[in-house]
């Protein structure tokens, strides 16, 4: 079945709940604040009168992304940060592609829920929930298999992942209800910060010897959007 950008693009948005702020104006295009000491829950905006069509505009998301690294995937993001016309919309997208067993590991999007439609390919998917208010509880695993149309929802903020179980590459888009959703990708967080968190800390966390600990955060860790 063959599914074309637009409808890919309005699905994902439709399926998107819209989770930023609620607009007091029809756009804000974003500008640059880097100069300014005032902070806001966003971007600045850019003069109604200076917006211009290639303000919401963005172009190449057809095109594959490198996926000859460590984890055989790559994202490509459209957010506020490469499209400043998102600015105070609460939209935002992304084209994911894997090489043949690559990966998305384990990360989180804190500000958005995410609507994963799956174009090409096989891919095996899952959420994990936030903790459970019995302690006898376990964290609960939902997964399944996507095959080309099929849609998967993450909700906001909860660990998730994706990874291609097919031998061949596989193409996905996702969109996000939130023109920044955020990504925080578990291993890199807490084995690759900068500085480090203690190993003792991480030891008693994760009941492990600290050697385990010390060889995990002397890794290179690949940040994938």
């Amino acid at each position: 079945m063959k599914i074309t950008f637009g409808l890919c693009f309005i699905v994902l948005v439709s399926i998107a709940y819209a989770s930023d702020p609620g607009q007091l104006q029809d756009f804000c295009v974003a500008v640059p604040d880097s100069v300014s000491a005032v902070f806001v829950n966003g971007k600045f905006c850019k003069n109604p009168n200076m917006v211009v069509a290639d303000d919401f505009l963005f172009q190449g998301l057809n095109k594959a992304g490198n996926t000859s690294n460590q984890l055989g995937s790559f994202v490509t993001p459209v957010n506020v940060n490469q499209l400043e016309g998102l600015n105070t919309l609460g939209v935002s997208m992304a084209r994911l592609d894997f090489a043949p067993y690559g990966i998305n590991p384990p990360h989180t999007h804190p500000r958005a829920t995410e609507a994963f439609l799956l174009m090409e390919g096989t891919l095996y998917v899952g959420f994990v929930t936030s903790n459970p208010a019995d302690p006898d509880q376990k964290n609960k695993l939902f997964t399944k298999y996507l095959y080309p149309g099929d849609v998967f929802v993450f909700p906001q903020g909860l660990i998730h992942f994706q990874f291609n179980v097919g031998k061949t590459n596989a193409v996905a888009f996702a969109g996000f209800g939130s023109q920044n959703p955020g990504t925080i990708t578990i291993a890199n967080a807490v084995f690759g910060s900068d500085p480090k968190i203690n190993p003792d800390v991480l030891a008693k966390a994760f009941q492990v010897e600290k050697n385990i600990i010390d060889y995990l955060q002397a890794q290179f860790w690949y940040n994938n959007n």
